[in-house]
């Protein structure tokens, strides 16, 4: 069963719990919308000077919204667009410490000023994307990367 846990203010640590209370709650659900509802929720609570936590999921060649935490956003996002799609198209991480210097960003909300975008794949096939943005230039380091990466890996687990 899943009980959330206090943080404690020192970032290894804490992601590091964060990747074990992902896996117990996603461990006894199957439902896909449910996991990536839950993640985006998990995220949105533990990561600090974030303004946007959620999932495109790929269908019909292009990314489309799925379950997130935030304003309302784009809807749907072409392969090779904008950060998202991008990252689809490279097959990988995209760490962007000032969204206004990438080219082609798609300004969902003008709020946003760095984010970064993780490819999620199910048998070696794009899902989706997991994109997270934040209202502070050069929000994420590689830290962030690695462990939101690992938290990627958890998720796809209990996709497809």
């Amino acid at each position: 069963m899943f009980e959330a846990t206090a943080y404690s203010g020192e970032k290894v640590k804490d992601y590091e719990l964060l990747l074990k209370q992902a896996a117990a709650l996603f461990e006894d659900e199957t439902d896909e919308i449910a996991n990536l509802s839950n993640a985006s929720a998990l995220l949105n609570q533990f990561l600090n000077d974030v303004n946007w936590v959620g999932f495109y999921i790929w269908k019909d060649d292009e990314l489309v919204l799925g379950p997130f935490q935030g304003l309302p956003a784009c809807v749907r996002i072409g392969y090779g667009k904008g950060v998202c799609g991008t990252a689809v198209k490279e097959g990988m991480t995209q760490r962007v410490a000032d969204v206004f210097a990438f080219p082609g960003h798609i300004a969902c909300d003008s709020a946003s000023r760095s984010e970064i975008v993780i490819p999620l794949y199910v048998d070696n096939k794009v899902y989706g994307v997991l994109d997270i943005d934040s209202p502070i230039t050069n929000r994420f380091d590689e830290s962030d990367q690695f462990y939101l990466e690992a938290f990627a890996k958890e998720i796809e687990r209990f996709l497809g």
